[in-house]
């Protein structure tokens, strides 16, 4: 992989390989702008001379697309009549910059990001780098493609409906669209600006999110970025040991092919071998949801952005693009209500869905059509990629795509695991994990899925915390210890000499000199500034306090033996999730 060169050997032996490996792959169609050979080898060479330096993406090539500004390169958003140059980098594009990254160019898309499918471009289809006769996937096609062909080790794609996710599944490869405003959307060419995220694709799911941290954080001049809880990341996140994990009822599900069916299941199957429990639920409501999107105000947010190119150059528009983007023109405003309004309505649904479950898993798409199914019907083809993704910017949701396997033609699938807004980190950990599980090449390379890092151990600005509770993976108040950026770290157990209690929907744990036994929990990180408002929300008699454990002391939870007057004691389960267990 060209990440692991630049690790071990440098910026310029994995610049030299990214560029030897453009030529080899020949596509015309990949590119919009490539950045001379000279001027790639000239910037790596500048960082080879400078050392690390402590950036974390040193000497990595990617690529972004050519709907995102670099500064002195032009941005066509795929139609040439559009083209400018950008005076500055996106905040974005600067990130990787100061984070090391090298750039190797501007890929292909569908025009104005308006596609999933990736062939609505005048300068051509980005190939399929798993299967040429199959579209690329949209609207970020040569962002999946070079990723997938080995030409980049990441690359930036925008996602607005799914083009984040749906070409990492038809290429194999991992699409992270991160929470609505987590990276600037500044410099981005707007497809719809309330619901577009800058997406990362990469072949592992660890380096799209080391990617993810050097890319996120609020930009005071994008009236639509957002900061991230206290303590946010995406990387270093262990597997919790008990998740919740919804997953859509039959009725809800909709597959091309009984391989499309079985690939999922099977990756179902894996995340019960992960430890997680699965619950089926109706998303019908979120479907319907997504049904609006491309008939409703959102197509009027496209226009919106194009109006000028749209009345009064149409004939610079793809034909198909131009068919979307002129029936924005009729939307009424009095139906755009309609939409805010159903929006409202169901993202309670979502809220509620996800103070049960910690991850919602789906399809990322139905199956994966053909260059030839695609000519014949191109909107229907479109629009059925989009069944399980268009909903998710919509209700101001993260999500993470990964590959499932190969049907019997050798053709990808993919499962998205799908959280609430800054739940990165969570859904790289499972990811990760689940991707490995697998066992897949990644994407076109043929190089296997290496292990998931192990977490990191407590970081500046963290606390361990002990939790014997509902507070611990896969229980009820679990949610709010991972609302305030907590990360499962291990699970332990105390020294021996504390007593356990039942206090209705939560224990009690108290220190006994003189008998007691040992009890398990988990061990979380949590941000030292969520601390405090993570104690607000404990009732008492419970508090924080030292609690020893076998691996040493460590601030947890603890009751005040006179709040206990009264309360069964439960020591002899060995835990609150035994004792849940034998109830």
């Amino acid at each position: 992989m060209l990440w692991d060169l630049a690790r071990a050997e440098g910026p310029e032996a994995a610049a030299r390989a990214a560029l030897d490996r453009i030529e080899a792959w020949a596509d015309p169609a990949l590119f919009i702008h490539r950045i001379p050979a000279a001027e790639v080898m000239a910037e790596a060479a500048r960082l080879a001379a400078e050392g690390p330096m402590g950036r974390p993406l040193y000497g990595i090539p990617y690529v972004i697309k050519d709907n995102i500004e670099a500064a002195g390169l032009p941005t066509t958003a795929a139609c040439p009549d559009f083209t400018y140059v950008a005076a500055e980098d996106a905040p974005a594009v600067a990130r990787l910059r100061a984070a090391g990254a090298v750039l190797l160019g501007k890929v292909n898309l569908d025009q104005f990001a308006t596609g999933l499918v990736g062939v609505r471009s005048p300068y051509g289809t980005p190939r399929n780098a798993v299967d040429a006769a199959c579209v690329p996937g949209g609207s970020s096609s040569g962002s999946a493609s070079a990723v997938s062909a080995g030409i980049a080790a990441f690359s930036l794609g925008t996602d607005t409906a799914g083009s984040g996710r749906v070409p990492a599944m038809f290429q194999n490869i991992v699409g992270l669209k991160p929470s609505l405003g987590l990276v600037p959307t500044r410099g981005v060419v707007p497809a719809c600006r309330s619901l577009d995220v800058v997406s990362v694709f990469a072949l592992t799911v660890e380096q799209a999110a080391a990617v993810l941290d050097a890319l996120a954080g609020p930009d005071a001049a994008d009236p639509y970025s957002r900061a991230a809880p206290a303590g946010w990341r995406a990387t270093g996140g262990g597997l919790p040991p008990a998740l919740r994990v919804a997953v859509p009822e039959d009725a809800d599900l909709l597959f091309d092919t009984a391989d499309d069916e079985a690939l999922f299941r099977a990756a179902l199957s894996r995340l019960e071998g992960l430890g997680a429990v699965l619950e089926r639920v109706s998303i019908a409501p979120f479907l319907a949801l997504a049904r609006r999107l491309y008939d409703g105000a959102w197509v009027a947010e496209r226009t919106s952005a194009l109006r000028d190119m749209v009345e009064n150059h149409p004939g610079s528009l793809h034909p198909t693009t131009r068919i979307i983007l002129e029936g924005g023109l009729s939307r009424l405003t009095v139906d755009a209500f309609d939409d805010f309004h159903a929006v409202a309505s169901t993202r309670l649904l979502s809220r509620a869905l996800f103070t049960r479950f910690d991850l919602l898993a789906v399809p990322t798409a139905p199956g994966i059509p053909t260059l030839e199914t695609l000519a014949a019907e191109p909107i229907a083809a479109n629009s059925r990629c989009g069944t399980y993704t268009n909903f998710v910017n919509l209700l101001d949701l993260s999500a993470l795509a990964l590959p499932s396997g190969f049907r019997a033609d050798k053709r990808p699938a993919g499962i998205t695991l799908i959280a609430p807004a800054f739940a990165e980190a969570r859904l790289c950990a499972v990811g990760a994990a689940l991707h490995h599980a697998a066992g897949l090449p990644l994407g076109a390379t043929g190089e296997a899925t290496p292990p998931p890092a192990p977490a990191a151990g407590v970081e500046a600005g963290e606390i361990p915390l002990f939790c014997i509770g509902a507070h611990m993976s896969g229980l009820p108040l679990n949610g709010q210890v991972t609302a305030l950026g907590g990360r499962f770290l291990r699970r332990d157990r105390t020294a021996p000499g504390y007593r356990l209690y039942a206090l209705g929907n939560r224990p009690g744990l108290i220190r006994d000199g003189e008998g007691g036994a040992s009890i398990e929990g988990e061990v979380w990180a949590v941000p030292a500034a969520g601390i405090g408002p993570l104690l607000a929300q404990v009732p008492p008699p419970l508090g924080f306090g030292t609690v020893v454990l076998e691996s040493g002391p460590c601030l947890g939870f603890l009751a005040e033996p006179s709040g206990l007057v009264g309360a069964p004691e439960i020591t002899s389960h060995g835990g609150w999730r035994a004792y849940l267990a034998a109830r």
